[in-house]
């Protein structure tokens, strides 16, 4: 019913629109019950976000070739990247919204696994450079602000962005 509420009100006026107390109105319930439910507006937000990144994770981690296992590891990466990419620019409002609202986002679960995800990626891929530190910096030029600042202000295409991708990713692990 919570999450319902909340989808609801996010298609009338957008992730930041949501506030803790238009969704307990909506939902006809106490502030105090959505709190404890979901603990902040980045908990909310988590929680919304939660199955489209399941799904995302399953992709890279059992689904086929190339995001999934069984292709070479840039091939993986390119993939994993564009995958990315589409993600964001399907749910990416409300993972700024939580990104924005959690307290270290650089610690939630699924952007450790993400970051971590590309560092194996790397490591396989035969990376010299300290892969933990390169995954961050490749992660960061996916980060949802980014990528939704550059096609709604910039006007870049979701290929372009795609491409861009491929190209960093290709010259980071082989080093041109």
């Amino acid at each position: 019913m919570l999450l319902s509420a909340a989808r609801d009100l996010i298609e009338e006026c957008g992730a930041d629109g949501l506030t803790m107390d238009s969704l307990a109105a909506r939902a006809g319930v106490g502030k105090g019950t959505v709190f404890r439910r979901f603990g902040s507006r980045a908990g909310l937000m988590m929680s919304l976000l939660s199955e489209a990144e399941a799904q995302f994770q399953a992709g890279f981690m059992f689904g086929p070739p190339p995001l999934g296992p069984g292709a070479p590891p840039l091939e993986r990466l390119l993939a994993c990247g564009a995958e990315r990419i589409g993600w964001v620019l399907e749910f990416g409002e409300l993972a700024r919204a939580a990104d924005a609202s959690a307290y270290n986002r650089f610690d939630v679960p699924a952007a450790v696994l993400w970051r971590r995800h590309l560092e194996l990626l790397l490591r396989e891929a035969g990376m010299s450079a300290d892969p933990w530190l390169m995954a961050g910096a490749l992660a960061a030029t996916l980060e949802p602000e980014r990528i939704l600042h550059s096609v709604r202000v910039h006007g870049m295409s979701p290929g372009s962005l795609v491409e861009s991708w491929r190209e960093l990713a290709t010259r980071v692990v082989r080093g041109t």
